[in-house]
């Protein structure tokens, strides 16, 4: 099978390596072997190439968190899903390959109402995007989100959520082509960051009061700068560091404004509650399938142009997801 590999680190386009004639995996006990329709690149893809992402696999590795496929094979002791089911989740190595192993109780059911771009870019962002603003932050009906970073791949699911929940949603983008997706996406508010001051205009927005619940998947200075725009007893959402600093939080000031700085790894969900990510997976299909939760596609690239997509994604040039269709 063809899969990409990176056997050294560096920038995606300086380190992947397409390689012709690796062998098909075969998946184990509890797994299950799917044929690869396309993956969603992640900034994690790119953090793992460069060498700076929590997890660290040995190298060489195959990039691709998360992916849409067809179950093709299945492993001892599987009951479900069966062969011929169309499944999306995160790989147990990498997604960008035509064959990937999945555990088997993490291949959940793609959504009918979206399409294998869609599907592949459901998982990680949208999953993200309900528990950091149910489980961690709470988020209630008239309450106002702040969503940074809203015309990306966390952020635009984010809003769709949002919206979702009952929520007024504020979005700040980057640049007004940016700011028209985030509109388009339904945010009542739309702030362009490089045009205007954010934290006025929440304030502005809000009457004064701030945002109840603010999603950062950025960090640094976006960081610091919201909470001078934070409601009494809001909740900081810290979901990343997109912007490559990680901000230190002064804790004087969240206990003289009353407000929370909550963290969210999705990931340790999978260890500690892994029943609640298939639980979300259930309410998140129903919004899919409704039409409200569909994510935001901007580009499908073939598979050999893999490191492409990963240096436009690094490069802060993208809206919404880029997919790479690796069946196509």
């Amino acid at each position: 099978m063809r899969v990409w590999q990176v056997p050294a680190l560096g920038e995606p386009v300086d380190v992947m390596r397409l390689v012709d004639d690796a062998a098909d995996p075969t998946p184990g006990p509890g797994q299950v072997l799917v044929k690869v329709h396309a993956v969603a690149i992640n900034f994690p893809d790119v953090l793992m190439c460069r060498g700076l992402y929590q997890v660290r696999p040995p190298l060489p590795f195959t990039p691709g968190v998360e992916l849409c496929g067809a179950v093709v094979a299945t492993g001892p002791g599987v009951a479900a899903p069966s062969i011929g089911d169309r499944v999306l989740g995160s790989p147990a190595g990498g997604g960008l390959a035509e064959f990937a192993v999945m555990d088997a109780a993490g291949a959940l059911p793609a959504p009918a109402a979206l399409d294998n771009a869609q599907a592949a870019s459901f998982h990680i962002a949208y999953q993200t995007g309900w528990f950091g603003l149910h489980r961690r932050a709470g988020l209630r009906a008239g309450e106002t989100l702040l969503v940074h970073a809203a015309a990306g791949g966390v952020g635009s699911a984010a809003v769709q959520l949002g919206k979702a929940a009952g929520a007024q949603v504020i979005g700040v983008a980057g640049g007004p082509a940016k700011a028209s997706v985030a509109a388009d996406l339904g945010a009542d508010v739309v702030i362009d960051r490089r045009a205007d001051d954010f934290v006025a205009a929440v304030k502005d927005a809000t009457g004064g009061r701030g945002a109840d619940v603010i999603y950062d998947p950025v960090g640094g200075d976006t960081f610091a700068r919201s909470t001078k725009c934070i409601a009494f007893e809001g909740r900081l959402l810290v979901i990343g560091f997109a912007s490559g600093d990680i901000p230190s939080a002064v804790v004087s000031h969240a206990l003289i404004k009353n407000y929370s700085i909550v963290g969210l790894h999705w990931g340790l969900y999978k260890r500690y509650d892994p029943k609640s990510i298939v639980d979300a997976h259930v309410s998140l299909s129903a919004l899919a399938n409704e039409g409200v939760a569909v994510p935001l596609v901007s580009e499908i690239v073939p598979f050999a142009d893999a490191p492409t997509g990963l240096a436009k994604l690094a490069a802060g040039e993208t809206t919404g997801r880029v997919v790479v269709a690796v069946d196509a």
